[in-house]
């Protein structure tokens, strides 16, 4: 049976395949509604936190460069072995995309700690984000105190008394 075939027996409402026809079968509960199926998809957490976009950037970029550099390596060893004229300018090419790929993993990591250190991963005094912590904590602490005292003059009788007589 071809799909207009198929289409047109199921706008019909004659006939169908065996398919159809289990799917009539599936088991329905009381009220006559289909059970509910399982999800396909089942989002689970991720074991380990993402890495920020600028890191993953960096990563990215220094991963395409290493591929590049050993697609080089890989060209100009079978270049030389095969004595082709064009093994010199990619032994050059190979050394020239090795300093850069070097250049780019090194970047992952400075990008790594920079990130880190201004985003208060690391935690030492010297640290941007912990000169912020304090300053916030210390913003906390007198808004604390200073609803503490309305507090305590509201409990004194705060409506304008200045004795209890």
């Amino acid at each position: 049976m071809g799909t207009a075939e198929r289409h047109e027996a199921s706008v019909s409402g004659n006939g169908g395949d065996e398919r159809t026809a289990a799917r009539a079968a599936v088991p329905q509960g009381d009220d006559e509604r289909p059970v509910p199926r399982p999800p396909l998809w089942v989002e689970e957490p991720a074991r380990r936190r993402r890495l920020p976009d600028p890191v993953r950037t960096a990563a990215v970029r220094a991963v395409i460069l290493v591929a590049v550099t050993l697609v080089q390596a890989m060209v100009a060893f079978l270049a030389a072995l095969a004595g082709s004229w064009l093994s010199f300018p990619m032994v050059l090419s190979s050394v020239a995309s090795t300093i850069v790929a070097t250049w780019g993993v090194l970047d992952v990591w400075v990008t790594r700690q920079v990130w880190k250190q201004r985003h208060g991963v690391v935690s030492m005094p010297s640290s941007t984000a912990r000169q912020l912590r304090r300053e916030r904590r210390r913003a906390r602490r007198q808004a604390r105190v200073a609803a503490r005292g309305k507090v305590r003059i509201r409990r004194r009788g705060g409506a304008g008394q200045l004795s209890h007589s």
